[in-house]
């Protein structure tokens, strides 16, 4: 447990030193491409090439000159910004850049990367799966303990729950903040692609099947491409819900909550979310989902082959 929560004091550290500046106007509200409904990033890494994203600077005096062409832009370009851009955002461009340069398209680029960082978590992905099923064997036994304690609310019963749970955790070699580790780690990387989006004019500037990478489906939906747009929300929730409910099938029950609800709630929350954040960061979302859900009932396959 102090492991893990070292981890996460280090995860606060690096994602609060460096991140993306929006540009506002002297009012203070945030500038926007008006064609686009792109909310524009003040300290991108490389050139624009779009002339409404050239004059919109150009019109706050920001100097992008001093700034590399994006097809040009390397890991060591500008100045260091701290561990989270430095040691992070900038490769992560880079690689969305290159790869983006071989496929001809940065949204594709976007997906490649996303699979690939999704091989990179496979050993905790697994690890998660595999408690996730101990999990589902430990249940009978946690239930009795919840329901033999369920009436006794006083400090000395408490403890003695926690020791009795504590010993079928230990009995079937189960880590209780496993589980949460890869939410951990999977936000981080969502800021991160969002940041590598919003920073990397190459990357927002592009399009795949008619959605434009900067743009948000709030804004996309109002123009020719509305299908598109919409069928990327639809295809984020479905995924979400799908991934939820297959993680969520072997987790610990707790009887004051309606595990129901958790995978319909969980998802309204990010189909919102979905509706508000670059259409790239969406093809990262849905590219996640998809290997994961996949993941999961590959290696729960595995594993029941195993024990049979």
């Amino acid at each position: 447990m102090k492991k893990f929560k070292i981890i996460i004091i280090i995860l606060i550290l690096i994602i609060s030193t460096g991140c993306t500046t929006t540009l506002t106007d002297k009012n203070n509200k945030q500038v926007k491409n008006e064609k686009t409904g792109q909310t524009i990033t003040k300290n991108i890494l490389c050139k624009p090439t779009n002339k409404e994203t050239i004059n919109i600077y150009k019109k706050y005096n920001i100097d992008i000159n001093k700034l590399p062409n994006c097809k040009d832009f390397k890991i060591t370009s500008g100045k260091y910004e701290g561990p989270w851009t430095n040691f992070l955002i900038k490769p992560l461009s880079f690689i969305i850049i290159k790869l983006g340069s071989i496929f001809k398209n940065y949204g594709i680029s976007v997906i490649i990367v996303s699979i690939l960082i999704r091989f990179l978590m496979f050993p905790i992905t697994k690890k998660t799966t595999m408690q996730s099923e101990l999990m589902k064997k430990a249940q009978p036994e946690l239930s009795r303990i919840q329901k033999k304690y369920k009436d006794k609310k006083d400090q000395e019963s408490m403890m003695k729950q926690n020791t009795e749970m504590m010993a079928v955790y230990k009995k079937y070699n189960i880590n209780p903040a496993m589980g949460c580790l890869f939410a951990f780690i999977q936000l981080p990387l969502f800021i991160a692609f969002l940041e590598a989006i919003q920073r990397t004019p190459a990357i927002f500037e592009d399009k795949l099947l008619g959605l434009h990478l900067g743009t948000t489906p709030s804004i996309g939906i109002t123009s020719s491409s509305m299908i598109s747009y919409l069928i990327l929300i639809v295809i984020i929730g479905l995924t979400t819900y799908i991934s939820f409910k297959i993680s969520m099938a072997n987790q610990q029950q707790d009887p004051n909550m309606n595990m129901n609800m958790m995978a319909p709630m969980m998802t309204g929350i990010i189909i919102l979310t979905g509706i508000f954040m670059p259409s790239g960061l969406g093809l990262y979302w849905v590219a996640s989902n998809i290997f994961t859900i996949i993941q999961t009932i590959l290696l729960k396959k595995v594993v029941l082959k195993h024990e049979n």
